[in-house]
This record gives structure tokens, C-alpha cells and sequence, in this order.
């Protein structure tokens, strides 16, 4: 009985060792989608305020404080 307790414990570890590595492994690809996402979006901002929103000599960071600040 103790040996079949003892089987039992390490196809647990086991089954719970690979669940902690798929969880793991799902966690870093939805956060490297989300940071992908994230960037593309930055950039088609950063590219519309630049394009649309600055003044003359205003940097897109300028401009988007200036637009900030207009809004509150």
C-alpha cells in the first residue's frame, strides 16, 4: 500500500508540474500578444499626432502633454 501511495504522490507532482509549465507557457504568449498590441497601437498614435496634431517645432510628446492638458 505505501509503495502505491508513494506512485500515486509522484503522478501528481507530475500532472501538477505540467500544468504549472502549460499555465506558464499560455501566460508569456498572451503577454507578449498583449505587449505587441500594445506597441502597435503606441505607434499608430505616436504616427497621427505627428502627422495631424503638432504644431510647427512641437514633438509628438509635446503635443500630446498640450492635448492633454486641453482636455482637463
Amino acid at each position: 500500500m505505501a509503495k502505491l501511495k508513494e506512485v500515486n504522490e509522484k503522478i501528481a507532482e507530475g500532472v501538477i508540474d505540467g500544468y504549472k509549465k502549460i499555465e506558464q507557457g499560455v501566460v508569456d504568449g498572451y503577454k507578449k500578444v498583449e505587449q505587441g498590441v500594445v506597441n502597435g497601437y503606441q505607434k499608430i498614435e505616436d504616427a497621427f499626432v505627428d502627422r495631424y496634431l503638432t504644431r510647427e517645432d512641437e514633438t509628438v510628446e509635446e503635443a500630446k502633454a498640450r492635448l492633454k492638458s486641453q482636455a482637463e
